[in-house]
């Protein structure tokens, strides 16, 4: 059982606890993906890697449910799903500033030797491997077209 792993399980107790309904769902979802995961994957534990890219997951689930809901005019859910992001949110790690994911990718572009548009896919990859949960992949794809020749 991972360090991460072991904070949400701990987090869940405590919100049981404390009777705070909308945390203890939250964290419920995530620990039931968890239990998956370690199924699909026949296992009896997750390294960090596996639970961030769980929650990663998630949290883009709940970005394109704001976004529909708000389409849909449903801001009760819309506030629900909000309030579920921000739990999910607290346990990935501190996000990359633009400026930061920028030197990122012209050093990937640099070290790859992209020279076009074409290149896009190879230096996605490297990047989204450097950053690992500390960057959006919206946010990356477009810097990364911004870059290239």
């Amino acid at each position: 059982m991972g360090k991460l792993e072991k904070q949400i399980s701990e987090d869940l107790r405590i919100s049981i606890k404390s009777k705070d309904a909308l945390r203890t769902s939250t964290l419920r979802m995530i620990t039931a993906a968890v239990q998956n995961l370690l199924i699909e994957k026949k296992t009896d534990g997750l390294d960090d890697g596996d639970v961030l890219k769980i929650i990663t997951k998630q949290v883009k689930q709940h970005q394109d449910s704001i976004e529909n809901f708000k389409k849909g005019n449903r801001p009760d859910l819309v506030e629900k799903e909000e309030k579920e992001l921000t739990i999910l949110q607290s346990y990935m790690p501190e996000q990359l500033s633009e400026k930061e994911l920028e030197t990122i990718v012209k050093k990937v572009i640099a070290d790859t030797g992209a020279a076009s548009k074409s290149d896009f896919g190879n230096v996605m990859k490297v990047v989204m491997q450097e950053t690992k949960g500390k960057a959006d992949g919206k946010a990356t794809s477009a810097i990364v077209q911004k870059l290239l020749p």
